[in-house]
């Protein structure tokens, strides 16, 4: 078996739904856990334009050069970086594949592309952010090295693999499987193919029961000498675009019957690419699946946010406390510290430091080396730079601005440190965080939220991470923030537990009441009033209900206690909470 792929797939566009760092997680993964080693994946090259040619035509590669035709098949406003970049990546991705192809057919074996799948690119146009077909052009090239066997392309992917089905509607010797949840409509006449529509809505029993009963018929009329296998995870139930409702345990089993029937008695190459997957959780159905296929096993991965802080916590070990303090080492010159130097006016030392410890550079510092200013830069802000302002009594300010004449910060936090909100323990008390992009728009899958004027930045997994660090470095027992909006809680489940059991018990019976509402519709139907309580026949307002993220045992402790899961049961019965229609306007 072998893995391909290139540090070059990342893609930081604002309002772009994909996690960037998807292909990074999955080989980060094996690799901690020692299922590969480091430097064992293949690079990815370039894939070359006339590959390009034997797939697509001419004038449509043309016209890539075109920042409005490329937003066009992006979908998202470019710039004519983003253009170049996009560009790029796809290419990349397209080399992938033909390499990941071309070390399956020389050892016979399986070849594992972690990016790829971009199926809606047709022979003459892009669609739906795929602008250049990488498994046809890996089938093209693969035809003109002299491989002549049929060949099988199984598209699991959510949506259907139209472009893969147009490029190859007049050659019989490609058969096109696709299987998801609405047909586009395009070439129903495509001599060799399988186009199977299920709805919205499917769950484990239903895909695995249509792939059973359609997917081996056609395996055995076409005894394939090569197959590509889409293995999409936008079928997962916790997909940000998608609308199926596959558990992890039902995608595996899926990527598992495909790989065993195309890898059976009489086992042929097989090239797998990840397809479509969106948000930030998608990446660990492909990790799943890869580390399966590397060992036999079903090994779970952590969720985003572990990955990211074990990530920060191996950089926090390479920075030394000077650097970040501004204070000279102990062995450096006299030894000089700055309570030496300024005697008298050293308790006002603090005021110099973000918490009493993190000096301008050194809050910069850290800022560049776990690449939270690499990751702007990639947004189109070339030259991030930190401000801070230390005399609120509110909280000390750090803000991230993209650049010296930019007005409007990216990244602005507020907050103390706190020996009172949690009894027993100090705290990160953060009173503000603002993570806005000012050059993204809305859209419609991705609107705007209660509070924000710009779409976010992306980084707010990366940027929990460095507040976990900072109470690492200052001996705080976690961090501690009060949501303002349904949506803050929503989204701080993930890693952040209410401080009081009786708010648990609330915010589980409030998304219940709310059931499956998008996030924007959730916390508008919350603002709006819409959510009344029947115990106590009252309109439901959001109280203030401080959570907490543990970093300390202690902490940890207190909110995993069978104490608090049962002051949760007892609280639990207080409220019953239903969601109402909104008023119908009364014409005057």
């Amino acid at each position: 078996m072998s893995v391909v792929f290139s540090g070059r797939y990342r893609l930081d566009v604002s309002g772009l739904a994909q996690d960037p760092r998807r292909a990074e997680k999955v080989l980060a993964f094996l690799v901690d856990e020692g299922i590969l080693d480091a430097g064992a994946a293949h690079p990815a090259p370039a894939i070359s334009f006339k590959a390009l040619c034997r797939v697509h035509d001419l004038r449509y590669l043309e016209t890539l050069g075109n920042v409005d035709a490329l937003t066009r098949v992006v979908g998202l406003r470019l710039t004519e970086r983003d253009r170049d970049r996009v560009i790029e990546i796809q290419r990349h991705m397209a080399g992938g594949t033909r390499l990941a192809m071309e070390l399956a057919r020389g050892h016979g074996g399986i070849g594992f592309n972690v990016g790829g799948g971009l199926h809606h690119a047709f022979r003459d146009h892009g669609e739906r952010f795929c602008v250049l077909n990488d498994v046809a052009a890996a089938i093209a090239e693969a035809r003109a090295d002299g491989f002549d066997k049929p060949v099988l392309v199984v598209d699991c992917d959510l949506h259907d693999g139209d472009g893969t089905r147009n490029i190859f509607a007049a050659d019989p010797s490609v058969h096109t499987f696709s299987i998801h949840n609405a047909s586009s409509g395009t070439d129903p006449d495509a001599v060799a193919s399988t186009s199977i529509e299920l709805g919205a809505g499917v769950d484990d029993a239903t895909l695995l029961a249509a792939l059973h009963r359609h997917l081996p018929p056609v395996f055995e009329a076409l005894r394939p000498g090569l197959a590509v296998y889409v293995a999409g995870t936008d079928v997962a139930d916790d997909d940000s675009l998608g609308d199926w409702k596959m558990s992890d345990e039902g995608i595996l089993a899926r990527d598992r019957f495909v790989t065993r029937l195309l890898r059976g008695a009489q086992p042929m190459p097989l090239v797998v690419v990840l397809g479509g997957g969106y948000g930030r959780e998608s990446w660990r159905y492909s990790a799943r699946y890869l580390a399966w296929l590397l060992t036999g096993e079903k090994i779970e991965p952590p969720v985003s946010e572990q990955t990211t802080l074990a990530r920060f916590r191996r950089l926090a070990q390479l920075f030394r406390p000077e650097e970040l303090t501004g204070d000279q080492p102990q062995d450096a010159g006299w030894g000089l510290t700055e309570e030496d130097v300024l005697g008298p006016l050293a308790g006002m030392a603090g005021r110099r430091r973000f918490l009493g410890y993190y000096s301008l550079h050194g809050a910069e510092l850290a800022l560049e080396r776990t690449g939270l200013f690499d990751r702007l830069r990639r947004l189109g802000f070339e030259e991030p730079y930190a401000q801070l302002e230390l005399d609120n009594p509110a909280g000390e300010t750090v803000r991230v601005f993209g650049d010296r004449r930019s007005h409007e910060p990216l990244i602005e936090l507020r907050a103390r440190r706190d020996r009172h909100a949690v009894p027993g323990c100090e705290v990160l008390r953060v009173e503000w965080l603002l993570l806005q992009n000012p050059r993204a728009q809305f859209t419609a899958e991705r609107p705007a939220l209660p509070g924000q004027r710009y779409p976010g930045l992306g980084l707010l997994e990366e940027t929990v991470a460095l507040l976990v660090l900072i109470c690492d470095r200052l001996g705080l027992d976690g961090i501690y923030f009060v949501p303002s909006h349904y949506h803050l809680a929503a989204q701080g489940r993930r890693l952040l537990r209410f401080l009081e059991p009786r708010h648990e018990a609330l915010f589980r019976e409030l998304e219940r009441a709310l059931g499956d509402l998008s996030l924007a519709a959730a916390t508008q139907a919350v603002d709006d009033g819409r959510v009344w309580d029947a115990v106590t026949s009252a309109r439901f307002t959001l109280p203030p209900m401080p959570m907490v993220l543990p970093v300390s045992d202690r902490l940890r402790e207190r909110l995993k206690s069978g104490e608090y899961e049962d002051a949760v049961a007892e609280a639990a019965a207080q409220h019953e909470l239903e969601l109402r229609a909104a008023p119908v306007p009364v014409a005057e």
